[in-house]
């Protein structure tokens, strides 16, 4: 093997190994209902002081956000933006982590029984 196809080897290696690594790395999400400008504008991709800014502005003048397309109507973003933020936003009012909730049970009636109505069978 020459040293050429040896180092393009490496080099591709190597790309292929931090491209997984990239890929692994959980997303930070921010609550844009209660986030600050500092988070908003660490967290989101292309927000800048200035937008972070006015989602704020608009969020105490307009009230939360109902859903994140809504952040359309500030001024200085864009659906380019919303696109390339989609996974790092959420709504509501607790911060979700980076990695997925458990799903919730479902309510099951215990003992294997039917429940009853109150004026028992019909017939």
């Amino acid at each position: 093997m020459n040293l050429f196809s040896r180092i393009a080897q490496t080099a591709l290696l190597t790309l292929a190994l931090a491209g997984s690594a990239f890929a692994a790395a959980p997303v930070e999400r921010v609550n844009i209902n209660t986030a600050d400008m500092a988070t908003l504008d660490r967290v989101l991709l292309n927000v800048g002081p200035a937008k972070a800014a006015a989602i704020v502005a608009y969020r105490k003048s307009n009230g939360g956000f109902r859903s994140i397309d809504q952040l359309a109507l500030v001024k200085g973003i864009g659906l380019r933006t919303i696109e390339r933020n989609r996974d790092r936003i959420v709504l509501g009012s607790a911060v979700v982590p980076a990695r997925a909730r458990p799903a919730a049970a479902t309510a099951r009636p215990t003992g294997g029984r039917m429940p009853m109505r109150a004026g028992g069978l019909q017939r």
